[in-house]
């Protein structure tokens, strides 16, 4: 994954508006950002993990799941679960960090601190892994295929969920899945396809988790595919610091921005807000398991 701080700095570097977004009115019925990364703290004011999960709580997020990309982040997103109770953790290695991985020779040491962490109990579930042909080129794809497998190996073996990156990927990673089998709980997360894509995911029984990108006005696609989703395979998610939703696009984003995207997509889909959110909070806890014992 990408060097936290050199993160940041390169984002304030592009003279981007780095304040944070006014808080939105809280949801009356609560929900969870099913896919962040916290240890990327962004903004003019950097915030501790417990700001931002306090900040989120007063706003009706009452729940994160934290997801690594690497061992670093993997290892970060372990303790943070373990520190946190508003807090779940995912591990893997990120399909672009897969061939580099294995060019040091650390594949299958890599590969095993992820096994030991998904037996963590709050580790509930192995992600983000998948494949991604836009960042790696072709001699990196092995690797991807190599790790992708490996991880759904290890989600099954450890009984928990599996949240997949798929970016410019479709084919190969539904037809991954089909050929070595899925979890049993397997979540797209930020759900990149369009309407076909979810009636395939749908049939059978993926998960697909809408980030703040499904209100970019450039994303018809995943609108159209939030439409034809059915409503108990719904998930939402920041993707946080990334994809902040509209009306704050460019800005940082987390968790407690949730609400921005969950009230976009009650209105697209033309629902109750405290239905949907009642629905999105029981999909969470359905893949996930309760957070706090």
């Amino acid at each position: 994954m990408t060097d936290p701080s050199q993160y940041v700095r390169e984002r304030h570097k592009e003279g981007r508006d780095v304040r944070w977004p006014d808080a939105p009115a809280p949801l009356a019925v609560p929900v969870y950002d099913n896919h962040a990364h916290l240890e990327i703290s962004d903004g003019d004011e950097p915030r501790s993990v417990a700001e931002q999960l306090d900040l989120a709580a007063r706003v009706g997020v009452i729940g994160v799941v934290q997801a690594g990309g690497d061992i670093e982040s993997s290892v970060w997103s372990a303790d943070a679960a373990a520190s946190h109770p508003r807090v779940l953790a995912a591990v893997a290695i990120h399909p672009n960090e897969a061939p580099a991985y294995a060019e040091a020779g650390r594949f299958d040491e890599a590969i095993a601190v992820i096994d030991e962490l998904a037996a963590q109990p709050r580790v509930r579930a192995i992600g983000e892994t998948g494949l991604d042909f836009f960042r790696t080129g072709e001699d990196g794809f092995g690797a991807q295929f190599q790790a992708f497998e490996a991880h759904i190996a290890l989600a099954k073996k450890h009984g928990i969920a599996m949240q997949i990156h798929d970016r410019d990927a479709h084919e190969a990673v539904l037809s991954t899945l089909e050929r070595v089998g899925p979890p049993d709980r397997t979540v797209f997360h930020c759900f990149s396809g369009d309407e076909a894509m979810a009636h395939v995911a749908a049939d059978r029984g993926y998960y697909l988790s809408f980030a703040g990108n499904v209100t970019f006005k450039n994303a018809q696609n995943l609108r159209d595919a939030l439409a034809v989703t059915p409503r108990e395979r719904i998930l939402v998610e920041t993707d946080a610091p990334f994809l902040t939703p509209i009306p704050h696009r460019g800005r940082p984003n987390a968790p407690y921005l949730v609400p921005v995207t969950v009230r976009f997509m009650a209105d697209e889909l033309d629902v109750d807000l405290d239905e949907l959110c009642a629905q999105l909070a029981a999909n969470t806890l359905a893949v996930y398991g309760m957070f706090e014992d």
